[in-house]
């Protein structure tokens, strides 16, 4: 078992100071508004000591990005362990995706900031690694599911690229939508005239995997009710923390 010492717990609880200052800093003045000046004065250490953490704030914001994408992983994984269907397990995922949404609106915004060229030629290769591995590790957690589903006999194709194009279907839809969700949920609602963007989206998922003919089919099975159950047995204490937000 590896013991931080205290000088590395000191590190590290000032480095996790630097990023939540950078991330309130962010909701308040947006990213022209975040300066290393101000986050050492917030913080109350000198510029040099934020320098010895982070060369500029694109590396902080990379960092944010990062730390969240990492609990985004968990969720998936989470999800994946689900006792019931592969396909159900799959809603767990989805199910998963939009708490990671609502839980960690600013991964979205760091994640586009950090998706520019002249922002990602200023991060360190490492920080944009730990980004794109935790992503495909969600990836895998997908992938994984769909080969249980063949395995279970659920889900027959012949092109052997199917799962990575389900993936990539599944992928786009989850990802645009909480992108457009993070800009401004009440906003897309009004102007799509939904009430329930998730309950919209989970519907396109069903029609979506309907078409790849996986077994159950949405017709003979009820999906809500597992929401339902994915909801309680296995993220009752995120939803517990998203209703005390």
């Amino acid at each position: 078992m590896n013991t931080l010492s205290r000088k590395q717990r000191e590190i590290a609880k000032r480095e996790q100071l630097i990023l939540d200052v950078a991330a309130e800093m962010l909701v308040d003045r947006g990213y022209l508004g975040i300066t290393m000046d101000r986050i050492a004065a917030a913080t109350e250490y000198s510029k040099g000591t934020i320098y010895q953490h982070f060369p500029n704030k694109e590396e902080i914001l990379a960092a944010l990005a990062a730390e969240s994408a990492t609990r985004r992983v968990a969720l998936f994984e989470k999800a994946a362990t689900f006792r019931g269907q592969p396909r159900e397990r799959l809603a767990g995922v989805g199910v998963a995706a939009n708490l990671f949404t609502s839980l960690y609106p600013l991964h979205f915004r760091c994640e586009n900031i950090v998706g520019a060229h002249s922002i990602r030629e200023k991060t360190t290769a490492k920080r944009l690694q730990r980004l794109e591995d935790s992503e495909f590790r969600c990836m895998n957690v997908v992938l994984g599911i769909i080969r249980d589903g063949v395995a279970q006999g659920d889900l027959v194709y012949e092109d052997p690229q199917t799962p990575q194009k389900m993936l990539l279907g599944l992928w786009s839809m989850s990802i645009g939508f909480a992108h457009m969700v993070a800009a401004d949920r009440q906003h897309l609602e009004s102007k799509l005239g939904l009430e329930d963007l998730p309950a919209a989206l989970f519907q396109d998922y069903d029609r979506f995997l309907d078409g790849f003919e996986w077994k159950p089919l949405s017709k003979d099975w009820d999906y809500p009710e597992s929401l339902e159950r994915i909801r309680k047995e296995v993220f009752a204490d995120e939803f517990r923390r998203l209703a005390q937000a």
